[in-house]
């Protein structure tokens, strides 16, 4: 079978997704709609995966990600190169902003030309608009919400679902030099170091993370706010994400952040009961 580049990453993006809270979120869209979002969700992939190789130099990744921004230009020209083909459909159905899709790579040269460690909020913040919420923008979009409430979710959703994230992957992003949680938050734990082993491992880490965790609490309460007020558009998806990662963020604010962490994940079982208590599954 003679699959093309697109065909090829949007099957490796079901495919790394299967099994996620995002793969069981979008299941709950029509088809149209979870085809859209699977996309959208190759188009991450493959960018993200540009700022996380390690063997290309940082010019080298940044030329690949000029590539891209090139096949997304091509979206709004009339003539979608290969690499875009799985997007041309969604981006003209469902108006998808190329300015979004823009904001998503360059969060991801902000990596590139990292690595980022305990950056000030506001390129902390600027880090998660790009790499988040600005795929907020495009999901909200498939969504069907109107701009104001759909704009206002994606602000707050996205930023909530990045910092726990953060919070989450301390490890696994310390490994390739990385240290997102912001110079405040280190601060107010005493932390008066930027080397990610040093901060993983001192005593103040868990203050740190837990001021994080308190500002990602205040975008969930937002978030969940504006889903509460039944805005136009399909919210299931976007509820059942919010309800998953907030449980995610509970638990590691139970288990804390001084070492050793263990990995915090929602099982089969778990991610069932709150489709079920939610009414998801109606």
């Amino acid at each position: 079978m003679n699959l093309s580049f697109a065909a090829k990453t949007l099957s490796s993006a079901q495919t790394q997704a299967s099994g996620s809270s995002f793969y069981s979120a979008m299941r709950l869209l029509p088809r149209s709609e979870r085809a859209a979002m699977f996309a959208i969700y190759a188009f991450c992939r493959q960018v993200d995966d540009i700022a996380d190789e390690t063997g290309p130099t940082a010019e080298e990744r940044r030329a690949q990600l000029d590539v891209w921004r090139r096949a997304i230009d091509s979206l709004y020209t009339g003539g979608p190169t290969p690499r875009v083909r799985d997007l041309a459909g969604p981006t003209r159905h469902f108006g998808l902003t190329k300015e979004d899709f823009l904001a998503v790579i360059d969060g991801m040269e902000m990596d590139v030309d990292g690595p980022i460690r305990r950056p000030d909020f506001a390129t902390f913040d600027l880090y998660c608009d790009r790499v988040a919420s600005a795929v907020g923008r495009l999901s909200v979009k498939v969504f069907g919400m109107a701009d104001e409430p759909g704009r206002e979710l994606a602000h707050h959703l996205g930023r909530a679902l990045q910092f726990t994230n953060i919070l989450r992957d301390l490890d696994e992003d310390a490994a390739i030099g990385r240290l997102y949680l912001p110079a405040k938050a280190l601060a107010e734990g005493g932390v008066d170091t930027r080397e990610p082993a040093q901060v993983l491992a001192h005593p103040g880490v868990d203050r740190a993370c837990r001021w994080v965790a308190a500002v990602a609490r205040h975008h969930y309460r937002q978030a969940d706010a504006i889903l509460a007020a039944k805005p136009a558009g399909r919210l299931r998806a976007p509820r059942l994400m919010s309800a998953v990662y907030g449980q995610i963020l509970a638990r590691m604010e139970i288990a804390g952040w001084n070492a050793p962490r263990a990995r915090v994940r929602i099982g089969k079982g778990a991610l069932l009961w709150t489709l079920l208590r939610r009414g998801l599954l109606a």
